[in-house]
């Protein structure tokens, strides 16, 4: 008997580790089965000194991922292991404490949790047929993965709002003009040119890396002179 497919695939091509969404009969929808492969390979990722820098992607022609399975929405035993899961494996703020650089490379539905792990990324390139969006409000609860806090901090705040509140799709050429993705390609260039932007990110030293996500992570919330004193300290520890 064959082994099923992962849920999530995990390839590691030099210093990068690829990892790829895996159930495209589900639009790649993220149920409690992949969260738990996804925070087992982010710790592996973590702590492996080979990898360098790591690659989001979805399987299939349809979605990079539609968010979270509602399919597991609506019985009291699933929202006391979401709950649960969500409790003891805190898979977002681990994707945010990663010292190591994160490229999304998106296609398709970019919708819900989907969306907001892309968001956690450092770097997203988008193929012309991407569509992002956030229709937690519509589905009667708020995004959860990050987004009320993470959209805010990318695009124009009332822009952000406005696609949180309508859950209204936004287009990959829109999502360029935003400042939401850093790249729009051809839906066959997306592989290639996220894997040579994640490659690039890999041969950069990591202590330096580690030190810039730090730097601007811990940044983001401080008033600028207490940021300009955390940036010195950073940087002071990076001296021979």
């Amino acid at each position: 008997m064959s082994e099923p497919e992962p849920l999530v695939r995990y390839e590691k091509l030099g210093g990068v580790a690829r990892l790829t969404l895996n159930r495209p009969q589900a639009l790649n929808a993220v149920n409690l089965a992949m969260r738990d492969e996804l925070w087992v390979l982010l710790q592996a990722v973590r702590d492996d000194p080979d990898v360098r820098a790591v690659l989001f992607r979805g399987a299939g022609e349809r979605a990079f991922c539609a968010g979270a399975d509602v399919k597991e929405f609506g019985t009291a035993p699933s929202f006391v292991e979401a709950r649960r899961a969500r409790r003891e494996r805190d898979l977002w703020g681990l994707l945010l404490a990663l010292p190591k650089p994160l490229v999304a490379a998106v296609h398709g539905w970019v919708l819900g949790a989907g969306c907001e792990l892309s968001l956690l990324c450092d770097l997203r390139i988008a193929a012309e047929d991407a569509r992002f969006g956030l229709p937690e409000v519509n589905l009667g609860y708020i995004p959860s993965a990050g987004g009320t806090q993470t959209l805010p901090r990318v695009i124009p705040r009332g822009v952000a709002l406005q696609m949180i509140l309508s859950g209204e799709p936004v287009a990959a050429a829109t999502a360029l003009q935003l400042g939401l993705v850093h790249r729009v390609v051809p839906r066959e260039r997306l592989e290639a040119e996220a894997l040579a932007a994640a490659e690039r990110l890999a041969a950069l030293p990591p202590a330096y890396v580690a030190a810039v996500k730090r730097a601007v992570n811990d940044g983001l919330d401080l008033p600028l002179p207490l940021a300009l004193r955390r940036e010195a300290e950073i940087a002071a520890a990076l001296a021979p």
